[in-house]
């Protein structure tokens, strides 16, 4: 990851996105060359000199005080998701080269035994455990039927576990059709939490190894990347085209384990004596006739 050119496009996206208006400043003049607010406009909103913001804007965040980058945040309207991302983008700018290699070297977290015997205890529930890159490490018998288009996948790497995005970006006639006029909106938050994490650890080279390949081979993820969204991934709801049981409304929680950083589990729930609930029923008997029964036949050839 470049961190100057991210932060530069960062920066310089949320500053496009702000009218005067919306600022609360008086728009002098019909005719100007920039969209959203120009550069003087957010160093006086946010109480720096115009050099010092420009400085900011080309991708330098060393030194910058935590006074200046809240200052930034309520200058620029960032929202939860971004403050976060600006203060990661600063860390990051600001870690030492010890602090850079370890980063480099850390290993990839997995999935621990307690945590699958966690999953496979909820077992009217879909779930599953994924990374900051997307990847589903573990899941229930009930999650990996929700997902189980992901799964089977051509496009899932051999030997590795599902990504999210590699089935919206890769696998597209699958994923358009699971997740039906959704798709776009699931595609976007997708890129958005891949965004977050590559400011959060720009030195994860699983990240951007994944990045660059669905940059070369996907015009739509290049289209979202490009736009610097970010997002947090905790609660909402999911609407999904199961082959197998068709439409399913789901809320979901997503819940960080903290012994293992940068995994959190998603859980799926489904309203009481709604269609949906019907369907999880039907999924479930669907698992355990198709995915339990091949489980076992895997098992007897070993």
């Amino acid at each position: 990851m470049d961190l100057k050119a991210d932060t530069r496009e960062f920066l310089a996206t949320r500053r496009a996105r702000i009218t005067p208006d919306r600022a609360g400043l008086p728009a002098y003049g019909g005719n100007r060359r920039v969209p959203g607010l120009r550069r003087e406009e957010v160093a006086m909103l946010a109480g720096v000199s115009v050099d010092y913001y420009t400085r900011l804007e080309r991708g330098n965040l060393r030194g910058v005080s935590e006074e200046v980058l809240e200052a930034l945040a309520e200058a620029l309207q960032l929202d939860d998701a971004e403050r976060i991302h600006l203060f990661d983008l600063a860390r990051a700018a600001n870690a030492s080269g010890a602090a850079r290699s370890r980063a480099r070297r850390a290993p990839a977290p997995v999935l621990r035994p307690a945590v699958q015997r966690i999953l496979d205890s909820m077992a009217a529930t879909p779930a599953f455990v994924r990374n900051s890159r997307l990847d589903i490490l573990g899941a229930n018998l009930l999650g990996r039927a929700l997902y189980a288009p992901m799964y089977d996948s051509p496009e899932r790497a051999p030997g590795q576990p599902p990504n999210t995005a590699r089935f919206h970006f890769l696998d597209t006639g699958a994923a358009h059709a699971f997740w039906g006029e959704r798709w776009e909106r699931t595609a976007h938050n997708a890129v958005a939490i891949l965004r977050a994490a590559a400011g959060h650890n720009p030195y994860d080279q699983g990240l951007t190894q994944l990045v660059g390949e669905l940059s070369t081979r996907s015009e739509d993820f290049r289209r979202l990347w490009a736009s610097h969204d970010v997002r947090l991934h905790q609660t909402g709801t999911k609407v999904v085209h199961h082959p197998a049981v068709g439409r399913l409304e789901l809320d979901y929680e997503a819940l960080p384990l903290p012994a293992d950083s940068g995994l959190q589990m998603n859980v799926y729930t489904a309203a009481a004596d709604s269609p949906s609930a019907d369907g999880l029923k039907l999924l479930a008997s669907w698992a355990a006739t198709t995915l339990a029964e091949a489980d076992a036949h895997v098992k007897e050839h070993r």
